[in-house]
């Protein structure tokens, strides 16, 4: 898509001119987009100027002198009471008379294209277009209640005289008056008339229709200011002195109070609370409870209760002792306090440098000359990274144990503490005893700038020194520092879009000159918009990802609603960021344990890349030796934009962390100002994707002609190995008695009948075995077409009835003297009239001969009966004999050890070997097998015969119609032709196999270490939560007319990780709520969507929450303890 794309389309254009108006007026809908008769203007008019009609009755009486204020302010609000009653009554009798039986519904914005027909003026659709009323009963009451305060405070506090005399200026107060009651018009019209959309809107729906009360919550907000200066302020700070000197009334009462409860509040209270629930469950419920709960994670046990409880008593001693001996003396440069000031000092220098010193780019710009060069193993990479993880060690200790503790000397020393009588001091110091636990770096950040303003500042005459304590000061540095990093974030982010906006050629637009003049000559007023934006700690709102700031309305750290983890786009895909999230979580809690990930804070974002995949990390909370993170995963099928994002990102980690083994000491990060910069790399045990094309193995005439001989030889090794399985669960025969002899084979006979009774029940030719015929079908298809899924095993639902369907153009009679039971044969030759040979419907299945055994044994390796009943001709078996291999066949036997058997002969490999009547068995199954699968001609299998045969879509037959009645005995067929298939590459690469033992390993091997399948399969899925070492599947592109191989190898693989803008995500996700939620934007190839390899727009559009966004995978709250 070219830089000129429309913003919005025609038709969003034109529903976005009606509905912004709306909006600013609260809620009156003065533009239809279809003509409506002149009373409906009117109407709207008038209802809207009504709360200004009633305040101007009160302003009246008061201005005259007939009443006081309070009293002018109660008659107007009771008016505008009784109005907004009466307005929602009328709304009820309306609906009342129109319909008789009607549930509102959640208001949808797809009304606003509604057409109305209009009656009268005060007709029942007029009523209910201007009104819509309220969903509640209970709303109606409160929203009418809410707007006689609104209109009753409003009319006190914009009353002439007192304007007047606040300002003393006639223009000022006409502008403020008049001003002032439009503002309430529309508070009062978006309360009890009709509510409009919201610019910041935060919930897909209004479920509850708070909406409607976010402009009167704004007015009484400036309203409550004079409020709380004439009544509230006195009232707090006695109440808070009060309380504080009653309760608390010892200065080591407070500090032990605030010490351990500010330790206690930064522990992950949520944990500890599991624990706990755990523990109790465990001792009080039943087994069952016990092993229900034990697949549970549980982090809190023993050791930490102990570890948290020697450091909290720790810090009460500290505390309690420093502040009663040591706490008397006021701050100078001998002072203990200043002493434990320089120890902070210190600290904070050293941890600064341990923690910058681990990070790829010092301050994200120059490279770190001590982080290891061209890192690409993990073997490397942990060789060379052992002295960081010692710097990481010891900055884990200064962080966690030393820095608390060196804090709390300081805060105890404190001087204000010796005085109680004063609000400022519990607010401060109960702030700050609790930041030293809960965010210690920033803590100490906070003290260290605090104690070095004391060192400078000595004059007790300065403000600083004789109005602020040490609590409010550190509140404040605390309040600067963090608003003065976002300030500087957004000023990033609002500098790189201008930026880009004319560098990037895809991003220049007709208008970029324009914009970008004019950000340059409203510079101060850009700055003045991003200063208010960090002091709301609200995003800087771009609109439509132009340079065109707005300022955002204030979210949560997690950004959108609802519990964290709980919607996800799940596909295909899922599974493999499902298996790497554990490992990833494991990483990330050594990563951000050591510092090696930065600063992280509630609301910092990491982008995680590995191949096709990408993670995106978003940090949700911290506190006392734990994090909490929430991961998601990006789609693993790239379009277009995401691809080209994707590689700006690979990139950058090629630049950090693969090609610098011929750079310069402290070379510069050539990405700086990209809102991603490189961290470091994470070892993570997780499944590399290698894809290759099988030209020239599959479809060699030398591979392929010993495809079917390697088939037998699998097939037989399968077959020994699934009844030797099946035997460990049978009584020895030598146990048994001898008169009972027989009782085995008939047991065994009795229940293969059973077996094969069961699919005969149902019409073979049926949804679960033939292909549904369509006029457009390909029989010449390559594609898996998916039918042979559904031969499988039959699950719950193998009883309900099957849908018959016939081939179109054939002739289907159905009579009711047709028998129930039918061998598929009969339905088939029914079902098709083609003229074949006839078929007795009454005949009986036929009934083997028993088989004789030379050895008793045998019987444990027996092949059930059904599945050598293969309508195969005589001759056919022998030549199967001639091509059995027997010398694999004997080699096989002799590999089994029946360790399960109590009493058994020393020579019984040699005795089943010399039994004739077991081979014929095994002879007659792999026969059965062959001929469902490649039929009976003894021909070299094409490739394309070859793909079907291993996706399972071989065209019908009588022989695959015969074993897919089979379905484990097909299931083992198909599993040995995907083993030699798998074999033959094997081959094929690494070499011929030179003896018996070697193949066997092979075959050993695929069956214990690999997933050999299709990706489509569930057991695929299954095979990677399981972590199988490695996986194969065999693709075809019809494109380029090419097999291809995929292989997964699960193995410990560096992950790359940086750290992304937050005011640049926050930025951008604040702009997408606006556009699909307010102006219902979701065109797919909207311009804000658009690949933007600097900003990340598209990545950062996929990894919002849905509906907006459509990551693949969320994962849950992830508790990380930082031990």
């Amino acid at each position: 898509m070219g830089p000129d794309v429309p913003l919005l389309n025609d038709y969003k254009q034109e529903f976005f001119l009606k509905r912004f108006p709306q909006t600013v007026l609260g809620g009156p809908r003065f533009k239809l987009g279809y003509c409506a008769p002149p009373y409906i203007y009117v109407n709207q008019i008038i209802l809207f100027l009504i709360p200004w009609v009633l305040g101007g009755v009160g302003t009246l009486l008061y201005q005259l002198g007939i009443m006081k204020d309070y009293y002018t302010a109660a008659l107007s609000g009771g008016l505008m009471f009784v109005t907004a009653l009466i307005l929602q009554m009328t709304n009820l009798y309306a609906k009342q008379k129109t319909v008789t039986v009607e549930r509102m519904q959640i208001q949808n914005t797809l009304t606003d294209e509604d057409e109305f027909e209009f009656s009268s003026c005060i007709g029942s659709e007029t009523v209910k277009f201007i009104i819509p009323g309220k969903k509640y009963i209970i709303n109606t009451v409160f929203h009418s209640l809410l707007a006689g305060v609104l209109c009753g405070l409003g009319t006190w506090y914009l009353l002439p005289n007192r304007i007047t005399l606040l300002y003393s200026n006639i223009g000022g107060t006409v502008m403020i008056f008049v001003f002032g009651w439009l503002t309430i018009c529309i508070g009062e019209y978006s309360l009890i008339i009709n509510t409009a959309t919201e610019t910041a809107t935060f919930q897909a729906l209004d479920t509850y229709e708070i909406t409607a009360l976010m402009r009167p919550f704004y007015i009484f907000v400036f309203i409550a200011v004079d409020l709380a200066h004439r009544l509230l302020v006195m009232f707090l700070i006695s109440a808070g002195t009060a309380i504080a000197s009653y309760f608390i009334p010892s200065t080591l009462g407070v500090i032990l109070f605030m010490t351990g409860f500010g330790f206690i509040l930064s522990l992950n209270l949520s944990e500890i609370g599991f624990a706990f629930k755990h523990t109790m469950v465990s001792h009080l419920a039943s087994r069952k409870s016990k092993n229900m709960h034990r697949g549970l994670r549980i982090q809190f046990g023993w050791r930490e209760f102990i570890f948290y409880l020697t450091v909290l008593t720790f810090a009460l001693i500290e505390a309690s002792l420093l502040h009663q001996f040591a706490g008397f003396s006021s701050f100078s440069k001998g002072s203990p306090q200043a002493i434990a000031s320089y120890i902070l000092i210190i600290l904070l220098i050293i941890m600064w440098i341990l923690r910058e010193i681990q990070r790829v780019y010092l301050f994200g710009v120059f490279r770190n000359p001590y982080y290891p060069k061209d890192v690409r193993t993990v073997t490397v990479f942990m060789e060379k990274q052992r002295r960081l993880m010692k710097v990481g060690v010891v900055r884990r200790i200064l962080l966690t144990l030393v820095s608390p503790f060196a804090m709390i000397a300081f805060l105890a020393l404190d001087r204000s503490l010796q005085n109680l009588h004063s609000v400022s001091v519990c607010l401060g110091f109960t702030r700050i005893f609790r930041m030293v636990w809960q965010n210690t770096e920033n803590a100490l950040m906070d003290i260290v700038v605090v104690s070095v303003a004391q060192m400078f500042v000595f004059n007790p005459d300065l403000w600083w020194n004789r109005n602020l304590d040490t609590g409010i000061r550190l509140l404040l540095v605390g309040i600067l520092r963090d608003r003065l990093l976002q300030f500087v974030s957004k000023l990033q982010f609002a500098i790189a879009i201008l930026l880009t906006s004319w560098t990037e050629k895809k991003q220049r637009r007709k208008s970029t000159a324009t914009l970008i003049t004019l950000n340059v000559v409203f510079f101060p007023i850009l700055l003045t918009f991003i200063a208010i934006s960090a002091l709301l700690s609200s995003p800087l709102l771009p609109l439509f990802t132009l340079p065109v700031f707005l300022i955002g309305f204030p979210r949560p750290v997690r950004s959108w609603p609802g519990p964290v983890g709980t919607t996800a786009c799940v596909c295909s895909d899922t599974v493999y960021y499902q298996q790497m999230v554990p490992s990833l979580a494991v990483a990330l809690q050594s990563a951000l344990a050591a510092g090696s990930l930065g600063l992280s804070l509630p609301g910092s974002h990491y982008l995680c890349r590995f191949q096709d995949r990408l993670m995106w990390i978003l940090v949700l909370e911290k506190g006392f030796t734990y994090c909490g993170v929430n991961i998601k995963g990006l789609e693993l099928q790239e379009t277009s934009c995401h691809a080209a994002e994707a590689h700006r990102v690979d990139e950058i980690f090629e630049m950090a962390f693969e090609h610098q083994e011929h750079t310069k000491i402290l070379s510069p990060n050539h990405h700086f100002g990209h809102i991603l910069t490189p961290c470091t790399v994470l070892p993570v045990r997780l499944y590399s994707d290698a894809r290759n094309v099988l030209s020239g193995i599959i479809d060699s005439h030398e591979n392929l002609k010993h495809l079917k001989d390697d088939f037998i030889k699998v097939l037989v090794w399968m077959l020994v190995q699934y009844c030797y399985k099946k035997s460990k669960t049978w009584e020895s025969p030598g146990s048994a008695n001898k008169s009972k002899k027989g009782s085995f084979s008939e047991n065994q006979r009795k229940g293969a009948v059973e077996r094969s009774s069961a699919p005969k029940e149902e019409d073979s030719f049926s949804v679960d075995t033939i292909e549904d015929w369509t006029d457009d079908s390909d029989i010449f298809d390559l594609e898996p077409s998916g039918r042979m899924k559904d031969r499988k095993e039959p699950g719950p639902l193998g009883d309900i009835p099957k849908v018959h369907l016939s081939i179109p153009g054939s002739v289907e009679t159905r009579g009711q003297g047709i028998p129930q039971e039918m061998s598929p044969e009969d339905k088939l030759y029914r079902a098709v009239v083609l003229g074949l040979p006839a078929v007795d419907k009454g005949k009986q299945q036929e009934v083997l001969p028993r088989v004789e055994f030379s050895c008793s044994y045998s019987e444990l390796l027996s092949i059930p009966e059904e599945w050598r009943t293969a309508p195969v001709p005589p001759s056919k078996v022998n030549e199967m004999r001639q091509r059995f291999p027997e010398e694999w066949y004997h080699f096989i036997l002799s590999q089994l050890d029946f360790f399960h058997l109590k009493e058994k002969p020393y020579n019984l490999p040699e005795a089943l070997m010399k039994d004739k009547a077991l081979k014929d068995l095994y002879i007659h199954g792999v026969l059965s097998c062959c001929f469902g699968l490649f039929g009976l001609d003894n021909t070299v299998p094409a490739p394309s015969h070859v793909f079907r045969a291993y996706t399972g879509g071989i065209p019908w037959s009588v022989g695959l119609d015969w074993l897919t009645s089979k379905p484990e005995l097909f299931q083992l067929a198909l599993k040995a032709f995907r083993y030699t298939f798998k074999l033959m590459v094997d081959k094929a690469s690494l070499g011929p196999i030179e003896n018996f033992k070697e193949l066997v390993n092979y075959l050993e091997e695929y069956e214990n270490d690999w997933y050999i399948g299709l990706v489509s399969d569930l057991e695929w899925q299954q095979a990677v939560l399981q972590e199988k070492p490695y996986l194969f599947s065999l693709g075809h592109d019809p494109n380029m007319g090419i097999y291809t191989g995929r292989v997964l190898t699960l193995q410990e693989l560096l992950v790359q990780v940086g750290k992304l803008n937050d005011e640049a995500v926050r930025g951008q996700w604040a702009n997408l709520s606006w556009e699909l939620l307010y102006a219902t934007n979701d065109d797919e190839e909207r311009y804000s969507i658009q690949a933007h390899p600097v900003l990340l727009r598209n990545l950062t559009v996929q990894a919002a929450d849905p509906p907006l966004g459509y990551p693949v995978y969320s994962s849950e709250l992830l508790h990380l303890p930082l031990f």
